[in-house]
């Protein structure tokens, strides 16, 4: 898409929750990369309750860069002339009198919100009593809601400070440029039109596997589970952009309407096409209850009700402590309507294959003639792979989007709602309809035995492989 070159740049950065854990991780090394790579040279205001100063903060960023990135000394010297502190109670004005006179002559701030969503009224309302919120645009971390009324809650409780087009609703996910490329890769193609339909694909598949569990976190986990957690978001975008039409043009708001026609395409889950998992072991983590009935898996079908797609299964399967860690789409395609040669093993159809993460390659199954004189085949792919440890981090590619007002990478209070309809039957549940508690799955399993019944294709389903082991 083109990048909007309209919107004025931001020209001060405040990020709320300066002190936790995503600023140690994530923002600071983002930073320092926006820094030296794109010369980013605005005030950057970090605000927080934690009775620190501004020097115990470039401790902390140059921690946490040292840490998770590498440390850039002359970068990070231009970083740390830029940094403030704010120390202060969101729910005193005084916090926000003294953000004001921190912001200077900055006239565009804005103002990231890296803090649980049960203070984010608070700090909107702060924001505007003190006049920091005139021309400014507000960035939100996800979960965006916990179901489709929190959401449209949230959405008000932003709204009432913010216009939708100043509001950011930051995915991570979204900024990964293996996920970028599946929309690239569909309309910069000609070939793939005429077969990316009904017609041709027979199912499409996409897996988030992690090898690992909740890592210490499973007081978080025990109020989200699998499917609010990467379900809502990060997978059904990954099904927008696999199946949205064509915008109808090139600016930022045609492909998110696109994307909005999609998500209101999509049926509201069946909770008897999704099976629930969790692992064993689960239960003895710390802060998760004893008899919790959260799910650290979930495999689930997928119906679009689209000429496109009518009748095409797509199916969806996420989970922790599974056999490797990786993200793959699987799009299969219908078989030859005559089999003139070999008979053809139901997994030697045609297909592609994107990875998605941990490497990061397209490829194209096909079959050809084995070297001889019988006619037989044998199944080869096609890869193309692309080396991206120079690209741009998530965070850094959101953030830098973000402060130029650039926004194809962000979602839409509307599609936020609308993919929240479809998950609604099992984060809300159906009147009358009980829900299944979760099966146990051993770790390093591919979930429970179950989750076998929810695929109808041909081959069941499929199961990455490490890139080293993958066919070639």
């Amino acid at each position: 898409m083109v990048h909007a070159t309209a919107n004025p740049a931001s020209d001060a950065f405040v990020f709320f929750g300066a002190t936790g854990d995503l600023a140690w991780k994530k923002i600071f090394p983002a930073l320092q990369a926006m820094v030296r790579r794109d010369g980013l040279d605005i005030p950057i205001i970090g605000v927080a309750h934690a009775g620190w100063d501004v020097e115990r903060l470039r401790e902390r960023a140059r921690d946490g860069i040292e840490k998770h990135d590498t440390l850039d000394a002359d970068a990070f010297a231009r970083l740390s002339s830029l940094l403030h502190y704010i120390d202060g109670d969101y729910a005193e004005p005084a916090t926000f009198a003294s953000l004001r006179q921190a912001l200077g002559a900055a006239q565009r701030p804005i103002h990231y919100l890296a803090i649980p969503p049960s203070l984010f009224g608070t700090v909107v309302q702060g924001l505007a009593k003190a006049g920091c919120a005139h021309g400014a645009r507000v960035i939100v971390e996800k979960p965006f809601g916990r179901d489709l009324a929190s959401a449209q809650a949230l959405n008000a409780t932003l709204h009432a400070v913010f216009p939708e087009e100043s509001v950011f609703r930051i995915d991570h996910y979204l900024g990964k440029e293996a996920v970028q490329n599946l929309l690239y890769f569909r309309f910069a193609n000609t070939f793939l039109e005429p077969i990316w339909n009904r017609n041709f694909i027979d199912s499409v598949q996409i897996t988030m596997a992690e090898n690992f569990g909740v890592q210490g976190r499973g007081s978080f986990y025990e109020e989200v589970g699998a499917i609010r957690d990467v379900v809502q978001n990060h997978l059904l975008q990954v099904v927008a952009l696999l199946a949205m039409d064509a915008p109808t043009g090139r600016d930022v708001e045609a492909l998110r309407a696109e994307k909005l026609r999609l998500f209101r395409a999509m049926r509201p889950l069946d909770p008897r096409e999704v099976v629930r998992g969790q692992f064993t072991g689960y239960r003895d983590e710390p802060g998760v209850a004893r008899d919790s009935q959260v799910e650290t898996f979930a495999a689930l079908r997928l119906h679009i009700d689209t000429w496109r797609w009518a009748g095409v299964p797509f199916y969806i399967r996420a989970g922790k402590n599974l056999p490797i860690s990786a993200t793959e789409v699987l799009v299969d395609l219908k078989r030859p309507p005559i089999g003139i040669f070999d008979e053809i093993d139901a997994r030697d159809s045609n297909y592609f294959r994107f990875r998605l993460s941990p490497e990061v390659s397209i490829s194209a199954g096909t079959r050809v003639k084995k070297v001889g004189e019988d006619m037989v085949g044998e199944r080869v792919e096609l890869v193309a792979r692309r080396q991206l440890s120079r690209e741009k981090s998530p965070y850094e590619r959101l953030l830098g989007d973000a402060i130029h007002g650039e926004a194809s990478l962000f979602t839409r209070d509307d599609a936020v709602e609308a993919a929240w309809r479809v998950v609604a039957p099992m984060v809300s549940g159906v009147p009358g309809l009980h829900l299944e508690p979760p099966s146990p799955y051993a770790p390093g399993q591919w979930g429970p035995a179950a989750a076998a019944k929810v695929v109808a294709a041909r081959e069941g389903w499929h199961d990455p492989q490490a890139e080293d082991a993958a066919p070639c």
